[in-house]
C-alpha cells in the first residue's frame, strides 16, 4: 500500500539525512547542528539519534498502513489477531527507541533524565534512574 512505501521511504530518507549530517558535522535534530569541531562521541550520538527519528517516524507510517489495510479488506478474527501482533512488536521498538533517543520513559519528566545524566551519564535516566541490583543486605 502506499502508506508503507511512504514508511520505507520515511526511513531511507531519514537514514540518508542523518548520514548527511553526520558526515558534513551538521544534524537534523538540532537547531544549530553538530560544528565540525566537536567531539567523534557528541556526533556519533548525534547520528544515533536522528536515525532513530527516521526510523520511529517510518515505524508510525507502517502500523497507520496495516490498521487501514486491516480495516480496509473484510476484518477477519485471524487478521485482527496478526494485526495485533504485529502492532504490539512495532509499538514496543517505538517505545525502545524513545528511550534510547530520549534517555527517559515517556512518562518521566524532563527534569528527570537531566537529573538522572548528572548521576549516571552516558546511561539512559530508565536505566539510571531504576536502583542499582546488587547484595545491599
Amino acid at each position: 500500500m502506499a502508506v508503507d512505501s511512504a514508511g520505507v521511504l520515511v526511513i531511507v530518507v531519514g537514514l540518508a539525512w542523518a548520514t548527511w549530517g553526520f558526515a558534513t558535522g551538521r544534524s537534523a535534530g538540532s537547531g544549530g547542528g553538530v560544528r565540525a569541531g566537536s567531539p567523534a562521541e557528541t556526533r556519533y550520538r548525534r547520528l544515533r539519534q536522528d536515525v532513530g527519528r527516521g526510523i520511529l517516524l517510518g515505524l508510525e507510517f507502517m502500523v497507520a498502513g496495516d490498521i487501514i489495510r486491516t480495516v480496509a479488506v473484510e476484518p477477519t478474527v485471524n487478521g485482527l489477531i496478526v494485526l495485533g501482533g504485529i502492532v504490539l512488536i512495532r509499538t514496543f521498538l517505538s517505545l525502545s527507541l524513545e528511550v534510547e533517543l530520549e534517555g527517559r520513559w515517556p512518562w518521566q519528566p524532563r527534569e528527570a533524565a537531566v537529573h538522572a545524566e548528572a548521576v549516571a551519564p552516558g546511561r539512559p535516566a530508565a536505566v539510571a534512574a531504576q536502583p542499582a541490583s546488587g547484595t545491599n543486605r
